[in-house]
């Protein structure tokens, strides 16, 4: 790798890095922060909530700006952006100001994802940017790892406010870096920006992922938000619609009749549903059932990231020099029978004999497809459209894990209600209904106990009941990865034609 390609690398890494460590390092630092400002904790999941929102709502447009302005300008605009916005939540006197700072530093993040593997992109080709991507997903990896450890040592030692006042530091660096950047700069300047588009995009996306994350506090039948998502959905059809129709689009629906892109998308939806469901279903078992605490929940997946680091750019090299096909078919359906694996565990959820072969091969086979994915997508699109190409594929991935964590709860819950119901059906008394009902009211939730002498007699019951509802959660998440697996394996292709003219 020479010098530039280097430089492009390490600038890619850091600037994703901190806008995917301010999404794992914040969740450490709430306590603090209430004991602090106060606010309770509504304001807390504000805090979480706005940066996401803002996040998951302009990534689009941040992707298609990368495109028209060039992927060094937009990263300068990120940098600045979420520098300026971390000193704010550092010295946010309020819950309130430190949510409006928190959306604003979403906002920022926005600009420096798409553009850092845009970036990747435009520089890399071959082998070489398969090894790139790879290296890349590695380090966003370890930044979920280092957030809670980092978050927990700064207010140990300091203040919360650190959280996001070091983010100044990689910042810095990262600006240092891009000053020495000679790659080429792909703007487009004399294209006009698709205003009513952005617009229709912000407002239907954000609705959207603002009702996706707030439907487990409210529940589906809430106004609260069944008409966020109504109106998202309708506004972001009204996207789509104008974007088929508008001489400029922000998003060129053409990226659509590329093959790898199409397919690899809908690949994406099918894994990044399963993946992020499963581990989120994981941590809660091992929390509300195992016992764990919420640290050694954590850390639990702590191999997945390790294999990631490691492995994901050998997988990224092969993929670049053999073709995508073998990796993206046969990852996620490792993946899957690593979660299958997962049928054998217990109320006692014992980690090394029962946790952490599955999480092994899960992780393994997660560290085969995901460069190979993204550089199928990504390679597959003319290298103008990177950045809305990049961003595209995040918000689907993003997107597909908010539904899947809803679409899990529902099904646990469901199949916890039904098994305790064929369990406390043998007791046939008035306790035991009682039991049940007050129960349903928390699924796989064993922590808070029951009345005591009801827990006493009932606790087999609702162990096994949550087995079960476990169990069932993970039976459907693994069969979305292995679906993600088949459909990659039939329908991507391994070399896009030569002569093609790329989208």
């Amino acid at each position: 790798m020479i010098g530039q390609e280097r430089l492009v690398l390490w600038v890619a890494i850091l600037a994703s890095f901190v806008a995917f460590l301010d999404i794992a390092v914040v969740n450490v630092a709430l306590p603090a922060i209430a004991d602090d400002l106060g606010g309770g904790l509504s304001a807390q999941q504000w805090i979480v909530d706005a940066y996401l929102i803002a996040l998951g709502s302009l990534i689009l447009i941040a992707g298609s700006l990368s495109d028209l302005f060039g992927r060094k300008r937009i990263l300068y605009y990120g940098l600045a952006g979420f520098a300026i916005t971390s000193l704010l939540c550092a010295i946010a006197p309020s819950p309130f100001l430190l949510i409006a700072a928190r959306a604003l530093q979403g906002a920022a993040g926005a600009l420096l994802v798409p553009s850092s593997l845009a970036l990747i992109i435009s520089t890399f080709s071959g082998p070489a940017q398969g090894k790139a991507i790879g290296t890349w997903t590695a380090w966003t990896g370890i930044s979920f790892i280092l957030g809670p450890l980092l978050g927990g040592l700064l207010i140990d030692y300091g203040s919360w406010r650190l959280v996001f006042a070091i983010n100044v530091v990689p910042i810095a660096i990262t600006v240092w870096l891009l000053n020495k950047v000679a790659a080429k700069d792909e703007a487009r300047g004399d294209t006009p920006v698709d205003i009513r588009g952005a617009l229709l995009c912000a407002l239907g996306l954000g609705s959207t992922v603002y009702a996706l994350i707030e439907q487990p506090k409210y529940g589906w039948g809430d106004p609260q938000i069944f008409i966020p998502l109504a109106a998202g959905l309708i506004i972001f059809a009204a996207f789509l619609w104008l974007e088929r129709r508008t001489k400029d689009p922000m998003l060129p629906l053409s990226l659509f009749r590329r093959h790898n892109f199409s397919v690899g998308n809908v690949a994406t939806l099918a894994i990044y549903a399963g993946l992020t469901a499963a581990t989120f279903l994981i941590i809660v078992y091992l929390q509300q059932v195992g016992g764990y605490s919420a640290l050694a929940a954590g850390m639990s997946l702590v191999p997945v990231t390790i294999l990631l680091f490691g492995l994901s750019p050998k997988f990224g090299a092969l993929a670049g020099k053999y073709g995508p096909r073998l990796f993206m078919g046969l990852g996620p359906i490792i993946g899957g029978l690593g979660f299958l694996l997962l049928l054998r565990v217990d109320e006692n959820a014992d980690y090394w004999q029962q946790v952490l072969p599955a999480v092994i091969i899960f992780g393994f086979g997660l560290a085969m497809t995901v460069a190979p994915l993204t550089a199928a997508i990504l390679g597959d699109v003319n290298p103008k459209h990177a950045g809305i190409a990049s961003a595209v594929n995040n918000a689907i991935a993003r997107v597909a894990g908010l539904i899947a964590v809803a679409a899990v709860g529902a099904l646990v819950a469901t199949q916890f209600g039904a098994a305790l119901d064929s369990r406390i059906a043998e007791h046939g008394s008035e306790a035991a209904a009682a039991a049940a009902a007050e129960a349903k009211t928390r699924p796989l939730d064993l922590s808070v106990p029951l009345h005591l002498e009801l827990d006493k007699v009932y606790k087999a019951d609702l162990q096994a009941a949550s087995v079960s509802a476990f169990h069932s959660g993970i039976l459907a998440m693994s069969g979305l990865l292995i679906a993600g697996g088949l459909i990659s394996a039939v329908w991507i292709r391994n070399r896009v034609p030569t002569d093609a003219n790329p989208a």
